[in-house]
């Protein structure tokens, strides 16, 4: 127990560095975490300078013990001796548990998983540019009843208010512990969705078919995990282009990221200012090579037959929005819901639910 200990002292060292960052402490949810286990690491800390002073006391009375001299001292130091061990037995217990609590905390915190979608346009024009634009308020929606944060990390628009792609990442709130696993609840999304509908430009009242494909990816803790070497990647800054006036066209706010060894490139351009949209590239880089390393992994683990089945499953046809009939219907589990619009608005909970049940 007593490396446990000096493993204790060097984290909380660490703790009182990382809590003093300016960074940290502007980051509610990082800061709350670390406030709670350095609260956790002070109590052990005090527990164990307790069990060293009964300790100490108890090698002080076997002294007296050994020495013999008075009979009478013995006596009470004996009587000492047992209510100090007993003493020592129950703090010694009672720093087991809290280094279990510690273990707990640390693996419950460590399900906490943020997720990075892109939403993509697919079959359908313009249709399918506001069929993403629906996504996109569906799943902002949710996330507000959830209360995760949304960020947009990029964005390419159409017009009419239409989405040919955008990739932003749901991230769970310090708020809340029963739904912090964004990730896992969200996963279940990836796929191309199908809307059936009539368009407002269509004069004849005939239903259209336009998709919009979904990737949902794991946004790794920490960017440094995956070990990307800086010689591995090659940024390039260039101007932006779409609303948002003069400053957008003129300064080269616009961020591409290219990682040399996989190939990946990811362009952000949503900020105005180049360490932003630079921070936001970077995230969905590690993202997507968080996912590459995993279907590595299932390749070699599974056989190159399940990898195949893997990547059919990211463009099989999952959900179908149709409108005429108000009705959302999930292929995979073979299930309906009705109220089409208020699932737009963000009413998930009962497919997501289902999916959790039935996946």
């Amino acid at each position: 127990m007593d490396s446990n200990y000096q493993q204790i002292e060097q984290d909380y060292q660490k703790l009182i560095e990382e809590l003093s960052d300016p960074d940290v402490v502007s980051d509610l949810e990082r800061f709350d975490y670390l406030s709670k286990r350095k609260s956790q690491l002070e109590l052990i800390m005090k527990n164990k300078t307790v069990v060293e002073e009964i300790e100490r006391q108890i090698n002080e009375n076997e002294s007296i013990i050994s020495a013999k001299e008075d009979n009478e001292l013995l006596s009470l130091v004996s009587e000492e001796q047992n209510l100090l061990r007993e003493r020592k037995r129950k703090l010694r217990t009672g720093l087991e548990d809290l280094f279990k609590k510690l273990d707990e905390f640390k693996k419950s915190s460590s399900k906490k998983t943020a997720a990075i979608i892109e939403i993509r346009a697919g079959v359908g024009g313009e249709e399918a540019a506001l069929f993403a634009e629906n996504l996109f308020q569906m799943y902002s929606g949710f996330a507000r009843s959830q209360d995760w944060q949304t960020t947009v990390l990029d964005s390419s628009t159409t017009g009419i208010g239409g989405i040919k792609e955008i990739i932003f990442e749901l991230k769970p709130s310090f708020k809340r512990r029963d739904n912090s696993d964004v990730f896992n609840l969200i996963r279940h999304e990836a796929g191309v969705h199908r809307v059936q509908r009539i368009p407002d430009t269509e004069k004849s009242g005939r239903v259209h078919t336009s998709t919009a494909t979904i990737a949902v990816l794991m946004k790794p803790k920490e960017i440094e995990d995956l070990k990307i070497k800086q010689s591995d990647i090659k940024v390039d800054f260039f101007n932006a282009s779409g609303p948002g006036g003069q400053n957008v066209n003129k300064r080269k706010t616009a961020v591409r990221v290219t990682h040399i060894p996989s190939g990946i490139i990811i362009v952000s351009r949503t900020e105005r200012n180049q360490l932003q949209n630079k921070e936001s590239a970077l995230a969905i880089l590690a993202a997507k090579i968080l996912e590459q390393q995993k279907t590595s992994e299932e390749t070699s683990v599974s056989g190159s037959r399940n990898a195949q089945i893997g990547q059919a499953k990211r463009s099989e046809k999952i959900r179908t929005y149709n409108f005429p009939q108000d009705r959302v219907t999930d292929h995979r589990i073979k299930k309906s819901w009705h109220h089409l619009e208020e699932i737009l608005k963000g009413k998930l909970d009962p497919i997501i639910n289902e999916l959790q049940k039935g996946l």
